[in-house]
């Protein structure tokens, strides 16, 4: 992970934030709870998170001379620290999901004691704290059998220098940011809805990023949702294609699990669509001389398709 990027103001966080408040004035401890003994660990990354914005973007940030009181120049506010539990700070002030895993001294294994997550989909911090690592994943496939012992054997391991980041992605009918077990928008997961359209779908991507707090040594996932509509793939080369492969070749339980069925009706026959597309257009070409078709796998500068710069430059109004 690139640290001078672990926390993004975009513009869009004035809007985040307030949709943060408000799902927690609806789901109260869903969204945001702590249990004993973590304290610490909430203080030290709330000190953290404030000190990285006061650094990294001063002009919209500072806390005062005495480091009481933090003056929010985005929002117009002003925090005096002591008040607030740490978490409902960050709340208030950053737009990203938190969740706090701590060792127990007692079985050497990590939980979940704390956390602010307002993007979760199908669990909330409600149904999860409290539960080890093991449990909390118990549904992702292969994890009990392939990966849990490793997962917290790295824990114990991962240094506080060495943060990660990752993204996991899903395709999606609409924007959903909070779903909690029972809410409405499960219902459209269940069913190939003939009236949808692609404008409605997008690729979900939750950027995570995890690392070890130097004083706590409490280890924590950040993670923040990202859509983009599936029709930007249209003019992004390799991209259709890739995204085909996975959903007609993935593995079965694990695609499954992301429960990318409901859009694939629509997504399918449009990406294919799109990849014919760039073929005819030379967009993409075989990766070997003598070869009728490109050998669809991941890019060479992934996550980067050609022309990418130029795309997002083109976005951003240069």
């Amino acid at each position: 992970m690139e640290t001078d990027w672990w926390l993004e103001v975009e513009n869009t966080y004035a809007a985040r934030v307030k949709e943060r408040q408000d799902l927690f004035k609806e789901y109260g401890n869903k969204v945001l709870d702590y249990l004993p003994g973590s304290e610490l660990v909430c203080k030290e990354l709330m000190e953290m998170c404030l000190q990285f914005y006061c650094a990294r973007y001063p002009a919209h940030f500072s806390l005062s001379d005495d480091k009481k009181v933090f003056h929010n120049r985005l929002l117009g506010t002003e925090t005096i620290i002591k008040r607030f539990h740490p978490l409902h700070i960050l709340l208030n002030n950053v737009p990203e999901d938190f969740a706090i895993v701590l060792r127990n001294e007692e079985d050497g294994m990590y939980y979940f004691r704390a956390g602010v997550i307002c993007s979760s989909l199908g669990w909330n911090v409600g149904t999860k704290i409290g539960m080890q690592l093991e449990e909390i994943h118990g549904k992702i496939p292969d994890y009990k059998e392939k990966m849990s012992f490793s997962m917290d054997r790295f824990f114990s391991k991962m240094a506080t220098h060495s943060p990660i980041q990752r993204g996991s992605w899903g395709l999606e009918v609409g924007k959903p940011l909070f779903m909690p077990p029972g809410h409405p928008h499960e219902a459209l997961r269940e069913i190939q809805n003939a009236e949808l359209k692609i404008e409605e779908c997008n690729l979900r991507v939750d950027w995570q990023t995890l690392r070890r707090l130097p004083l706590s040594a409490g280890i924590v996932f950040n993670f923040k949702a990202l859509f983009t509509p599936v029709t930007e793939f249209r003019d992004e080369p390799y991209i259709p294609a890739l995204l085909l492969k996975i959903l007609k070749e993935g593995k079965k339980n694990l695609m499954e699990y992301k429960g990318t069925w409901h859009t694939e009706h629509v997504c399918i026959p449009k990406l294919e669509e799109y990849a014919a597309e760039q073929v005819a257009k030379g967009w993409v070409v075989p990766e070997m001389e003598g070869q009728e078709e490109w050998n669809v796998a991941t890019l060479a500068e992934s996550p980067y398709f050609p022309g990418w710069e130029e795309k997002w430059h083109r976005q951003q109004g240069f």
